[in-house]
């Protein structure tokens, strides 16, 4: 992998984990009453406050953990069990706080460093596949809390034009 590549890649991976998705959720947060960020429609699904605390225990598994190398100590199911409707300011703020110690993660990881392999839940996985999981993991449970938000409050989040990460989003598409 070419370095312009590889910083490319992790510039990239920088701004969908720690910025363009973040933005997304807080704004929905934002719209949501405390009440309704731990809304769920049966047992089966996991309300938005579940999955704050699921985005940020994967994100410090698979780069603050598996790639960064500190101590994994994530209990996933804990994630969606709980009940006790955990504030909209401390969660939010976990979630801050683990993609900003991500960030300075994918910060500090340079072209070689992409191709090296980790064990991330007991598996071996190059550090270029953990990030690809944690945006994929990120953007497609940033979508559900769109989606959620837009259910309960009948109003659309408004996330395109400055949301976007770059000047013009390009012919058709819009996040």
């Amino acid at each position: 992998m070419t370095n312009d590549v590889a910083a490319a890649f992790i510039a990239e991976s920088r701004q969908y984990v720690s910025t363009d998705n973040l933005r997304k959720i807080e704004r929905c947060v934002e719209m949501l009453s405390d009440e309704q960020i731990w809304w769920r429609p049966n047992e089966e699904s996991n309300s938005v406050g579940n999955l704050l605390l699921h985005l940020a225990g994967n994100a410090r598994q698979w780069i603050i953990s598996g790639i960064g190398g500190e101590p994994d100590r994530r209990v996933r199911q804990q994630e969606f069990d709980e009940r006790s409707q955990v504030p909209r300011a401390e969660l939010m703020a976990r979630l801050k706080q683990t993609l900003a110690e991500a960030d300075a993660v994918l910060a500090g990881l340079d072209a070689e460093t992409l191709l090296e392999q980790r064990t991330i839940q007991g598996h071996e996985r190059r550090v270029l596949d953990a990030i690809y999981h944690v945006v994929t993991h990120l953007s497609m449970h940033t979508g559900q809390i769109i989606l959620v938000t837009k259910m309960l409050t009948g109003k659309d989040a408004r996330l395109t034009g400055h949301f976007w990460h770059h000047e013009t989003p390009p012919a058709g598409n819009t996040p």
